[in-house]
């Protein structure tokens, strides 16, 4: 079994990685801008640097094409970064699109 805090906010990440009860993270949008605002990238950074494994990012996109567009954008921030993405049909093209272009996902 592996777990994974789902949050954005930086302190709750660093006391469980501190107390090594995480596997990775996963965020969405709506924890992201309660916590980072307009400053999306930047906290993606911070949490990437902080969490040693699995990071999930999550994209708005409704197009294939918008969505592996946000994909390229945020597995570009660090190595750990796992673009989450809807289960709809265009997310399934997405990921199709993105698993070609070796970039990690999973679908919610």
């Amino acid at each position: 079994m592996k777990i994974f805090l789902d949050t954005a906010n930086l302190e709750d990440l660093k006391k469980a990685v501190d107390w090594q009860m995480i596997d990775g993270a996963t965020t969405n949008p709506t924890l992201m801008a309660r916590e980072a605002g307009k400053k999306f990238e930047k906290m993606a950074k911070a949490i990437c640097a902080l969490v040693p494994g699995p990071v999930s990012l999550e994209g708005v996109g409704l197009t294939a094409a918008e969505l592996v567009k946000e994909g390229k954008k945020l597995a570009a921030i660090a190595k750990n970064v796992v673009f989450k993405v809807p289960m709809t049909v265009e997310g399934l093209k997405a990921v199709r699109s993105l698993k070609k272009l070796g970039i990690k996902t999973n679908v919610t």
